[in-house]
């Protein structure tokens, strides 16, 4: 097989992706599945021309090698500096050099709480974008099927735990991420229309929370549980007594490793053609007090967490009804929340000290 970065091609060999564990239930509503498993009998992916958006990011990573796995004819990995997916000339572009059969969309302008707050206008725009011109460009190519990953952020602010599809429609999403949330679903709502209107095979899958090892410790944009890491090491490393952390602690929210969240979206691609979104995740809710707590004991932080209750604590709940995966093609998620955020510290850790290490020497004659 062969991957192409569009700017380069070469011949790749997935990697053995690990994850140990289950994951214990949750205790909410009762759980609603509307859905029978699809038994896979021809590979969607096998001998197919498969382009993944996104492919460099933190999703990305882990989803293509499960993506090469199942042996596509080719895989085309297009990066932003040569394709711009906000821009419908770059879409028609990439997608007329490619010519793929599967389109897997991962691609998006995504950020934690603060750069919600202040990029919501772009983060809509761009998300609106992309979505909705890859979508139809890939419509008139007449593209064998289009997955579309959407966010849990586009459920309602006040919904009941465990969050199941039908809920996504009940309300408003919270205020410092509606925009993003907002811009998702209405590219998951082009995707029912186009099923609707056109016949074409389209899916969306809305994944929980993210996390692993990849994910982006920036200080300006990271995600809760990269950004605890970052802070409880740097807080370990200079000796200090405290670590100030956003909000009141008392928030929830659903963790899953992303390398079991790509090995479900693959698994979709695989079996699942259904007008319906699906949940992605464990069924497992964790307070930001506790994962806070759990980071600090595994990079050995010892000091005092100090909240900060004049900061956003973001949706106060937030756990999604996994049923639906389950019975519509049989994806659990497998590792727990102890051993995932140990691969990402780990993760974390070496990647800095790759960075803070010296250049080599050379030895030179005299």
């Amino acid at each position: 097989m062969r991957v192409h970065g569009l700017g380069s091609t070469i011949t790749c060999k997935a990697p053995t992706l690990g994850g140990t564990g289950a994951h214990p239930g949750v205790v909410g509503r009762p759980l609603v599945s509307t859905l029978k498993r699809t038994e896979v009998t021809i590979s969607q992916i096998r001998n197919r021309r498969v382009l993944v958006t996104g492919a460099s990011g933190f999703l990305g990573q882990s989803v293509c090698p499960e993506v090469l796995q199942l042996e596509p004819a080719e895989l085309f990995t297009p990066r932003r500096s040569d394709f711009d997916l906000t821009e419908q000339a770059d879409v028609r572009h990439l997608l007329d050099t490619c010519r793929p059969d599967i389109v897997l969309h991962l691609a998006a302008a995504v950020g934690g709480i603060g750069a919600n707050r202040a990029n919501p206008g772009r983060f809509f725009y761009e998300n609106a974008a992309m979505g909705i011109l890859l979508l139809e460009e890939s419509r008139r190519r007449s593209v064998h099927k289009f997955v579309n990953v959407c966010t849990v952020c586009a459920y309602p602010k006040h919904t009941a735990v465990p969050f199941i599809e039908t809920d996504l429609w009940n309300g408003y999403p919270e205020e410092t991420n509606a925009a993003f949330g907002i811009a998702k679903k209405a590219v998951l709502t082009q995707g029912q229309a186009y099923r609707d209107q056109y016949g074409m095979s389209t899916i969306s899958l809305i994944p929980s929370n993210l996390y692993g090892p990849g994910d982006n410790f920036d200080p300006a944009t990271s995600h809760v549980i990269p950004a605890l890491i970052r802070r409880a090491i740097e807080a370990r490393e200079s000796g200090s007594d405290f670590l100030d952390v956003w909000g009141t602690g008392a928030a929830t929210r659903e963790f899953l490793y992303v390398r079991d969240a790509a090995r479900g979206i693959v698994m979709a691609t695989e079996a699942y053609d259904g007008r319906d979104p699906v949940n992605l995740g464990t069924g497992e809710e964790v307070s930001i007090h506790a994962a806070a707590e759990l980071i600090c004991a595994l990079v050995g932080f010892r000091g005092e967490l100090r909240w900060d209750p004049t900061k956003p604590d973001g949706q106060p709940r937030r756990c999604i009804d996994v049923s639906r995966a389950v019975d519509g093609f049989g994806f659990r998620a497998t590792t727990t929340f102890r051993d995932g955020l140990r691969e990402a510290i780990a993760s974390y850790e070496a990647r800095r000290r790759a960075t803070d290490a010296p250049p080599p020497t050379t030895a030179g004659r005299s």
